[in-house]
């Protein structure tokens, strides 16, 4: 289904997710346009997992809203998830379907197959060197080759919204070398992304705009540059000094 009005492929307004008495998201608002990497990063229990849940349809905001091109993500669940395609930290992935079922089953779940689909499958498990393993069981694959399972299984939708979460955890130097390619890929093919990592190095070089989270809140959002601008003496700081100084107790 089509973006509504033109509107920003991911909006997320006000959210707050509860756990109890617990406030694990305290009203984050930001927006990704097409053609956007955004880096989600944040020390542990942040709420950067609780964010990626809450936009992908698998957690419901306590309050606030999630738009996916449009489509509120509780009032209409269904036409948000298929503009979107989602990889958590550990892939679920059924245990009794080979490497190529996986990947088609979830193709499926979006739709009828594409004609050329096979041939684009074939193409994705070669570039992961994942095509000797795909008639292997999903449950015999080491935590890095399921990762890249879902790599694989998420990027052949051609999903306007993108969210990974801690994407390069096991993965070899090769699937790294070859999931940032696709990322760039994907965002000059207007794809909106969303990438929480721990790694801020790679999140400096690759993302375009960096959200740090703390404690449920927005601490700081913008470029590299703009972070700069916001910390004072911190003109030529890395993101990994920015972060520190960011997410400092006061």
């Amino acid at each position: 289904m089509a973006n509504i009005n033109d509107a920003p492929p991911l909006e997320v307004d006000g959210l707050v997710k509860r756990y109890g008495r617990s406030l694990a998201v305290d009203g984050l608002s930001f927006r990704v346009s097409a053609g956007e990497i955004v880096g989600l990063v944040g020390p542990n229990g942040a709420g950067k997992t609780t964010v990626l849940r809450c936009c992908v349809g698998i957690l419901r905001p306590s309050a606030g809203a999630v738009r996916v091109c449009g489509h509120d993500s509780v009032a209409a669940p269904n036409e948000a998830r298929q503009q979107m395609a989602f990889v958590p930290e550990l892939p679920s992935l059924y245990p009794l379907l080979t490497v190529a079922e996986q990947i088609e089953f979830i193709a499926r779940s979006y739709g009828p197959l594409a004609d050329d689909f096979a041939e684009r499958r074939e193409a994705m498990l070669r570039r992961f060197d994942l095509w000797p393993q795909r008639a292997k069981l999903t449950d015999s694959l080491s935590k890095g080759m399921r990762q890249k399972t879902a790599l694989v299984a998420a990027f052949l939708h051609g999903a306007q919204v993108i969210l990974l979460d801690e994407p390069l955890i096991g993965v070899d130097p090769a699937g790294i070398r070859q999931l940032k390619d696709l990322l760039l890929e994907a965002r000059a093919g207007g794809a909106a992304i969303v990438v929480s990592t721990h790694l801020l190095d790679t999140a400096e070089r690759l993302c375009d705009r960096i959200l740090v989270l703390q404690a449920g809140r927005k601490r700081a959002e913008g470029s590299l540059a703009d972070l700069r601008a916001a910390a004072a003496g911190f003109g030529e700081a890395t993101l990994e000094e920015l972060f520190m100084e960011l997410t400092r107790d006061e």
